[in-house]
């Protein structure tokens, strides 16, 4: 909808129903970090919010399922129409903040099931005024969002180095190399990476909150000769002290991610000061109105931040791209569209694109995606 008929729209655009969608899209490959089996599929719910004036907005979240996150599709479904829809329906979607707050008093720590609705809102608003959900989030800084390449945890170095040169080829130059408890074998997979691509590039770990205190420094201390950029979530979510302590020890920085859903989270990382970063997703951190909030008081903090998501669609890709293309300080490069690299499909008309480890935020109104009803209905779970 043009800029031009906004004044007109606005004043009686109220939402009337809540949809929900839920899909199941399988990788490529297994997928495995440190907690649990190898992956063959991720779970995604998309949300629509349809209006009274024919404007709908989209938004996605995720029942990934690992340290933090207990979410399945039936719950998030549970949430979202049991209790949110009533909240949302009659109202309008411009009334983000108090929408936003009700919903949290609704239920508390729902931030997964907040996400998608989130995002939807915003989608409404840029298609209403016209305007890409990055202006509505302060406009642009930066024409492409660089990411960073991810590297499950292989069965040998040689694969591992493997997997890094077809990353390096692809245009990446920042790899997050998942490992666990095998310290050892963690420990091998760095130092082939670091040999192997030489020093222009830059390696972080991610264990996924899936190592012990011990073998957690053991770890640390046998990588640092390797130029390590950060050791993302080492410990359980629990132990914010035992991730201080670490931080303490060795000069590797570390980066929260799981310890980190709410701004009181992030608060309190910040006073144990157990982290020079951190990491936020799309569904963990409730979409872009509490991550936007989250961004903030890190770099009032000094700290940088790393924009992240589950593996997912371009919708919530969308997402993380427009809040990073509006964001003024700089920023570590960050998995967030690891989904488009990923898994086998999407569910858009004209997905983002990955070109040179890199992606751009759409350019048309609000997240600036429609969606492919075909490949929707190819991944359903209710069909």
């Amino acid at each position: 909808m043009a800029a031009s008929n906004a004044l007109n729209t606005l004043p009686g655009l109220r939402i009337t129903r809540v949809e929900s969608i839920p899909l199941r899209i399988p990788f490529k490959s297994l997928h495995k970090i440190a907690s649990g089996p190898a992956r063959p599929s991720v779970d995604v719910l998309l949300v629509r919010l349809h209006t009274d004036q024919g404007v709908s907005g989209i938004g996605e979240t995720q029942a990934w399922r690992r340290h933090g996150s207990s979410e399945t599709i039936a719950s998030l479904h549970a949430a979202i129409h049991e209790h949110f829809a009533p909240q949302l329906e009659g109202k309008s979607p411009f009334d983000i903040a108090s929408l936003m707050r009700a919903l949290d008093e609704t239920i508390y720590h729902s931030y997964y099931a907040q996400a998608a609705i989130a995002d939807a809102m915003v989608d409404i608003q840029g298609k209403v005024l016209g305007v890409p959900a990055y202006t509505l989030l302060g406009g642009k800084c930066r024409e492409r969002v660089p990411m960073c390449g991810l590297i499950s945890i292989k069965p040998s170095r040689e694969e591992t180095l493997a997997d890094a040169q077809r990353l390096l080829a692809e245009g990446y130059r920042t790899f997050v190399i998942k490992t666990d408890e095998n310290v050892a074998a963690a420990a091998g997979a760095v130092k082939a990476v670091r040999e192997g691509l030489g020093d222009a590039v830059e390696i972080r770990i991610d264990a996924n909150a899936g190592m012990r205190f011990d073998s957690a420094l053991e770890l640390l201390k046998s990588i640092q000769p390797y130029r390590i950029q950060a050791a993302e979530q080492l410990l359980e979510i629990w132990d914010l002290d035992g991730t201080a302590e670490l931080a303490r020890r060795v000069d590797i920085p570390l980066l929260a991610d799981e310890q980190v859903s709410s701004d009181h989270d992030l608060i309190a990382v910040i006073r144990k000061r157990a982290a020079a970063a951190f990491q936020t997703k799309v569904a963990k951190n409730g979409g872009l109105w509490y991550t936007r909030r989250l961004w903030q008081i890190a770099d009032a903090a000094g700290m940088r931040v790393c924009p992240g998501n589950h593996p997912c669609t371009s919708v919530a890709t969308a997402s993380v791209a427009h809040l990073a293309t509006s964001w003024p300080a700089p920023m570590l490069d960050g998995p967030f569209a690891f989904g488009l690299t990923s898994l086998v499909d999407d569910v858009v008309v004209d997905p983002i694109a990955v070109e040179n480890a890199a992606v751009q935020a759409p350019q048309a109104p609000g997240l600036g995606l429609i969606l492919d009803e075909k490949r929707i209905a190819k991944y359903r779970l209710d069909r």
